[in-house]
């Protein structure tokens, strides 16, 4: 009894078919890598393979179609797309491979992952029209299309119509507005023409004294510059207004301008190193680190050209800094840098006490170092000194017993007067420990014994890490 190879029943056992000689070939050719189509999946091509070789045993005509000739299972699939291209959204249903009884010998079939891609196109070369963005539907522009390169594909690489589109994109980047070819195609053609930086050094050509201070954002007009000369002249100006209107704000935007027309000019002279010292001596005295920072990087490189100045000064400055945001790392290394000439002038020798003070928690010695503290260098201690007070007086609370006058704490901790102690007291939230008596105001040293301490923790842990100096 004959049995049907697609209907799934059969009332006996159903014997294994001997496919003909020619089928198998066909099976073989489909598979073969080199007729593999990029465009169509293998999972797809398989299924029409299998409803090729049903439909021809379904109808008994497996010995009278010529094989040989016949279009392979993917050329079908890429004709049957090029014919109806609105219409094809998925593979052909087709009934389960197992029911046709076909057996192929075959390699694993790979499964695909979301990170493949498949490049689909037509055996022109062309994108098919189901691609065209005029012909999709809302819900094909949904769909992604993946793209995988094969090593052994013989398909045609063309340029369908979004390629063209992005290769006209491209060559938007190879030309400038001017028609000429652009040596950076990445850049926008939209942007501003690159600036063309001349070589050397600008020429300043103005000759204003006062000038406000923008930051570049292209290359320097000569007649926007101040010449050396002007420079001076300005310099001079700036410190007679300072001293007669301390007006900051302006007097800084004065100075970074300043600084600026030495910099486009590439001037590196003892004017140079000048003009930063003062800034920053005007930057210190308004507790402005940042500024001070940025004149004390450049002076240490213009010092380090041997052109003039008061290197130690801010040398000794440096450490003090260095102690201020309680920066070991950088310490060591000045101290590592330091030579036996710094080492004997008077600021660097004041500052190295003031660290070894610290070092030893000797609050007596600091307090009279920071009373004669050389320069601008109090300006530096003032940052911290807050903090090293707070400090000693937890110390002194620990260490008297049952209270100390507040006049000795005054003496002590380098406070102006008495006033200044009780209110540095009260601003901690200590004003309960402080008692009126015939001899004077005391504190009360051992009932505030552990009081101060949160607040040392605290004081010690706020440390302004700006730029380094």
């Amino acid at each position: 009894m004959k049995t049907n190879g697609t209907n799934g029943s059969s009332e006996t056992a159903k014997p294994k078919r001997n496919w003909p000689q020619p089928v198998r070939e066909y099976v073989q050719r489909a598979f073969a890598a080199e007729n593999h189509l990029p465009d169509v999946d293998r999972q797809e091509m398989e299924s029409k393979l299998k409803q090729v070789i049903s439909e021809s045993a379904e109808n008994d005509t497996l010995t009278a179609i010529d094989w040989h000739h016949l279009l392979l299972p993917q050329e079908m699939i890429r004709r049957e797309r090029s014919k109806s291209p609105l219409t094809w959204t998925a593979a052909p249903s087709t009934p389960p491979i197992q029911q046709s009884n076909i057996t192929i010998d075959s390699p694993p079939s790979k499964k695909r992952k979301s990170s493949d891609k498949e490049t689909i196109q037509d055996t022109n070369g062309h994108a098919p029209p189901w691609r065209d963005s005029a012909s999709r539907s809302v819900f094909e522009d949904r769909i992604s299309y993946p793209e995988k390169k094969l090593k052994h594909s013989t398909a045609d690489q063309g340029s369908s119509k979004s390629n063209q589109n992005l290769d006209s994109r491209k060559k938007r980047f190879d030309t400038d507005r001017t028609g000429q070819s652009d040596s950076n195609p990445w850049r926008s053609p939209y942007a501003e023409p690159a600036v063309e930086v001349s070589e050397g050094p600008v020429v300043g050509k103005c000759q204003d004294l006062e000038k406000r201070y923008f930051r570049l954002t292209s290359a320097p007009n000569p007649d926007s510059v101040r010449p050396i000369a002007i420079l001076e002249k300005s310099l001079d100006y700036l410190k007679k207004k300072w001293k007669k209107e301390n007006n900051y704000s302006y007097i800084c935007d004065q100075f970074k301008s300043l600084r600026q027309d030495l910099t486009v000019q590439h001037i590196k002279t003892e004017f140079t190193v000048n003009v930063y010292e003062i800034h920053a001596r005007i930057a210190l005295e308004k507790q402005d680190l940042s500024e001070y920072n940025q004149c004390q990087t450049q002076l240490r490189a213009l010092y380090s050209q041997k052109l003039g100045g008061h290197p130690t000064e801010f040398l000794a400055y440096r450490i003090l800094y260095f102690l201020h945001t309680s920066n070991s790392t950088d310490m060591n290394d000045v101290l590592a840098d330091l030579t036996p000439a710094e080492k004997q002038d008077v600021a660097v020798r004041h500052a190295l006490d003031v660290r070894a003070t610290l070092a030893l928690n000797n609050y007596h010695k600091f307090f009279q170092l920071y009373l004669e503290t050389p320069n601008m260098g109090a300006y530096l201690m003032d940052m911290f000194v807050g903090r090293e007070r707070l400090a000693a007086l937890s110390n002194v609370c620990k260490a008297y017993k049952p209270d100390v006058k507040l006049r000795f704490i005054t003496e002590e901790l380098g406070f102006e007067s008495d006033e200044e102690t009780a209110r540095f007291v009260c601003e901690h939230n200590g004003q309960a420990f402080l008692e009126q008596r015939i001899d004077g105001v005391r504190l009360l040293a051992d009932k505030a014994r552990s009081f101060f301490e949160p607040a040392v923790k605290a004081a010690f842990m706020k440390v302004d890490m700006k730029i380094r100096a």
